[in-house]
């Protein structure tokens, strides 16, 4: 297939997970794709893996994004598809006990680093570009212990919004996917272990109608669909969930 031909795309947080299999698919669509990530070692492994181009960026450090863009300007000019991808979970906590560590660091990645990772790439896009945040399906649920999280991605959601808007005159689409439960390295990175996560992931499956976990694939087509001027030339400020029922 060759949906992506002569496309850049960037994938945020692309060494793993959603992020990489997003990389993959963007990929076996034709489109020449960059991943960043805050571990070398892992994003030049990822890299090579699936045949993209490596660059080290923390999207939680405001310096980091502004280098990474002038390195994609200076190297390869104009970008087709930006996939806000990288994010945390933090740690869990009631509102009452929550530490200001904890939410800082949810924030600075999950939404301040977001929100301006778009607004300094936004002169790199070319008219007609994609731009596809990963958000969660809990952007609309109100769970306890999970207030930080939840806050992040209903934050990101609406300067998705707004960015559509705002970008509608360059034809640049802004679109967002909200996944439920899914398959991915992001809780064991949250420091739990396996006996926990297998706990974890028993009980998310039986409140999920699929009675299934969402894969990182079953994200990665949504994104790929998203970006494809071909079929989705129509839809901006869109929510994509994908959580098999979970929010019924």
């Amino acid at each position: 297939m060759s949906t992506f031909n002569n496309k850049l795309a960037i994938v945020t947080g692309g060494n793993s997970g959603i992020g990489f299999a997003t990389a993959k698919e963007l990929i076996a669509n034709g489109a020449k794709v960059i991943i960043t990530g805050r571990r070398k070692e892992a994003i030049e492994k990822a890299a090579e893996e699936l045949g993209a181009i490596p660059f080290v960026a923390d999207q939680g450090k405001l310096e980091d994004i502004e280098s990474f863009k002038t390195e994609v300007e200076n190297q390869f000019g104009k970008v087709d598809i930006l996939f806000i991808n990288a994010g945390i979970t933090g740690t869990l906590n009631s509102i009452e006990n929550m530490d200001s560590e904890n939410f800082d660091q949810v924030m600075n990645i999950n939404f301040r680093g977001a929100y301006f990772t778009l607004s300094k790439f936004t002169p790199l896009l070319n008219d007609g570009a994609s731009v596809v945040f990963l958000s969660s399906n809990v952007a609309t649920t109100f769970k306890p212990n999970s207030s930080v999280y939840q806050a992040s991605k209903a934050a990101l959601n609406s300067i998705a919004k707004t960015a559509a808007a705002e970008l509608a005159p360059r034809k640049i689409r802004v679109n967002m996917v909200n996944p439920g439960p899914t398959k991915t390295e992001i809780m064991t990175k949250a420091g739990l272990d396996e006996k926990t996560l297998k706990g974890l992931d028993a009980w998310l499956t039986d409140l999920i109608p699929l009675k299934k976990m969402g894969t990182a694939e079953d994200v990665a087509k949504a994104v790929v669909y998203l970006s494809d001027n071909n079929v989705a030339s129509f839809m901006t400020g869109t929510e994509i969930l994908i959580d098999g029922g979970m929010i019924l």
